[in-house]
């Protein structure tokens, strides 16, 4: 199809002229091409391809308010090919929402409301953070999860007040990412009719055409899923987009996708269909011919036809009318169930129950000697009652995570309300589609696996951390102590490699308490993510339960001190080695030497605290050994130059956990020697 032809033949929903319809496409091409221009950087060619469909979604089928973008029942779009941002950035701006033209002539460019990738909480209407490909495929079968559950959780007979649709773009490079067959797998066997996708079949990526790498049947495999799998033969046919949406919302019983052909950098003369046009301006000369081939009007960057304007604003104008429609049957629902209302909007508003903080239980002697996951699953069933928007289980490793609700029903096609998920071994997947869940709002979404499996899902809670999404980690089988299972098995570098990413909590908790409480921490934590890390093997009770509560709100607290006297060394320990610090206080006793045992839970809260506290526990002068059966990295910062470290910096082995700390120097002894080797007596 050549340039100059109809970008679209006119959407039977709008009722403009074919000319007035393309003037509008081509305004966001225009705008793509000369913002990456200006930029000097950016991927001009997948928004120049996919600027019909971006039209076709905001002017004619999705339900959105640019002057409410929080709105709770629109739909939600995810741009999964993250670095054609300016597809949304242009599309956002002539919709209305709140993105000036300034902003778009600053795209890339510092403190801008349009960074080179599309930034949740950054820009209004923009739904998540995309760039890492395939995880915004996994963030949108998590807002369909998430919409599925609240609908059966909310819903009544002639009151649908859930019920909106979740659309993604993907392209070629989401679909060769892994997270993107875990995701859409999940997908399909959960039936989520309300997930459209649409796969951008321009068959280039950076280093050429796809089939250099990719033999793919995209269709066959997204059957095999269990997909609805549709075909639009050229995207700039808008009424075959109309068609397909509407073939994928008679659909029910399966999520679709729409492999739609496009063409990358449509209408350059140079550029149409190579990798050029992917991730590089056009250049000015370019830029001319391809304006000239949209027989475009304007002559200078940034033109905005009024035309194509005043169209997007009609349209768009129309399209936020549902919210309008909405609040009515909103209103109608609260007079029907006002209970019901009321806690639909208190969830949506992300507050906490007002009963939830008595509900976390307190152990004793008897209840607490257990291993910390096994406290957590204590903690999770007391609190459930309590906190009904927290749903969520494991990747295949309840029985040993723990984090079933027993007696809740299974999240499933059949049983949407239920809150326990089996994710199935699926951990990227697992941390992309919390996102999602998260992100939608109206629940919190948790997660389980093994802690070296942390690794499996990384870029997933990176991107939680960046985006500040409210995600709870149950991370199990937290370190050699995991004994028989052996390396492969054994995180050694995990826990510092968790506490490196910003605006993640690490929360590793000594004992039964402290996992209450790091609990309570996590859930209390509305800005980011958190790691609640938890041991396999039996910890001793310490039989402190309010000063845990109050330590762990600190990050780390004094837990025996120096019996009378002002101490000469400090101990700090986290998890299962506070045990240990604790028998190497003793046995420093016995030489003269007066320790203080400091529990130190969450690292990141602990540096958080006012500068008098941490003088107060950890007092300036006073030699300090930490201990941790893990890379001793993240430490050094807290014992200084003087201190040491009693750690691991090798891989483990196949064995008894009481034998492995031994062989590993994990033991009351080593730190003990530790302590009297650097006050050098």
């Amino acid at each position: 199809m050549s340039a100059a032809s109809p970008a679209a033949s006119s959407s039977a929903t709008s009722s403009a002229s074919p000319e007035t319809v393309r003037l509008a496409i081509d305004t966001v091409r225009t705008l793509a091409m000369d913002a990456v221009q200006a930029a000097e950087s950016g991927h001009p060619g997948t928004p120049m391809a996919l600027a019909p469909l971006a039209y076709a979604l905001y002017a004619n089928h999705l339900r959105h308010d640019p002057t409410a973008p929080d709105w709770a029942d629109r739909d939600r779009f995810v741009l999964s090919v993250g670095h054609a941002s300016m597809l949304l950035y242009g599309t956002l701006h002539l919709s209305g929402y709140p993105l000036p033209l300034d902003e778009i002539r600053n795209f890339r460019q510092w403190e801008s409301l349009t960074p080179g990738h599309p930034e949740v909480h950054h820009t209004k209407g923009v739904e998540t953070t995309t760039g890492p490909l395939g995880q915004g495929v996994a963030n949108a079968v998590g807002f369909a999860v998430a919409e599925a559950h609240l609908a059966a959780a909310f819903n009544r007979p002639g009151h649908n007040v859930v019920d909106h649709y979740t659309y993604f773009v993907a392209g070629d490079g989401c679909l060769m990412e892994g997270i993107s067959h875990e995701a859409a797998s999940y997908a399909g066997h959960l039936k989520l009719g309300k997930l459209i996708g649409f796969f951008d079949d321009n068959g280039i990526t950076i280093d050429g055409n796809t089939a250099l790498t990719c033999s793919d049947d995209a269709a066959k495999r997204f059957e095999a899923y269990g997909w609805q799998v549709l075909h639009v033969a050229d995207v700039n046919d808008l009424a075959s987009i109309d068609a397909a949406i509407a073939a994928a919302k008679a659909d029910t019983e399966r999520p679709t996708l729409v492999i739609t052909k496009t063409h990358i950098g449509f209408g350059s003369p140079n550029r149409q269909d190579t990798a050029k046009a992917h991730g590089e301006p056009l250049g000015k000369d370019e830029i001319s011919l391809t304006k000239q081939a949209y027989n475009w009007p304007g002559t200078e960057p940034f033109f905005v036809p009024e035309t194509a304007a005043a169209h997007w604003r009609e349209r768009v104008a129309q399209r936020a009318a549902s919210h309008g429609e909405w609040t009515a049957r909103f209103d109608a629902y609260r007079a029907a169930f006002p209970e019901l209302a009321a806690e639909f909007e208190r969830r949506m508003r992300g507050e906490l129950p007002a009963t939830l903080d008595a509900s976390f239980p307190a152990f004793d002697a008897k209840s607490g000697n257990v291993a910390s996951r096994a406290a957590s699953g204590t903690v999770i069933n007391a609190i459930a009652p309590s906190i009904p928007e927290l749903i969520g289980g494991s990747a295949d490793l309840t029985g040993s995570n723990l984090t079933n609700v027993k007696g809740a029903t299974a999240f499933n096609a059949a049983t949407p309300e239920g809150r326990n998920f089996h994710f199935g071994i699926r951990e990227h997947a697992m941390g992309a589609i919390m996102n999602g869940m998260g992100l939608h709002g109206g629940v919190i979404p948790y997660g389980g696996t093994f802690l070296v499996f942390s690794d499996y899902m990384r870029p997933a809670i990176r991107l939680a951390a960046l985006m500040g999404v409210q995600a709870i980690y149950v991370f199990t089988h937290d370190s050699i102590g995991l004994g028989e299972d052996g390396p492969t098995h054994q995180p050694v570098e995990h826990l510092t490699a968790l506490r490196c990413i910003p605006n993640l909590l690490v929360l590793r908790p000594a004992d039964a308490d402290e996992v209450s409480e790091a609990w309570r921490t996590a859930l209390h934590h509305r800005s980011g993510p958190s790691a609640i890390v938890l041991t396999r093997q039996k910890l001793s009770y310490m039989g402190e339960p309010a000063r845990a509560r109050e330590g762990v709100k600190q990050g780390a607290y004094i837990v025996a001190d120096a019996a009378g006297h002002v101490p000469n060394v400090v101990l700090l320990a986290s998890g299962s080695e506070v045990e240990i610090a604790l028998k190497a206080r003793e046995q420093l006793s016995g030489r003269g030497i007066h320790a203080r045992v400091v529990s130190c839970t969450s690292l990141e809260i602990f540096s958080q605290q006012p500068i008098e506290y941490r003088n107060h526990v950890l007092p300036a002068g006073v030699p300090r050994v930490a201990v941790e059966a893990a890379h001793p990295m993240s430490w050094y910062r807290w014992v200084g130059d003087t201190g040491a470290v009693v750690g691991i910096e090798t891989f483990g082995a196949s064995a008894p956990a009481q034998v492995l700390y031994e062989k590993y120097g994990i033991t009351a002894e080593k730190v003990a020697d530790a302590a009297v080797r650097i006050r050098g007596n």
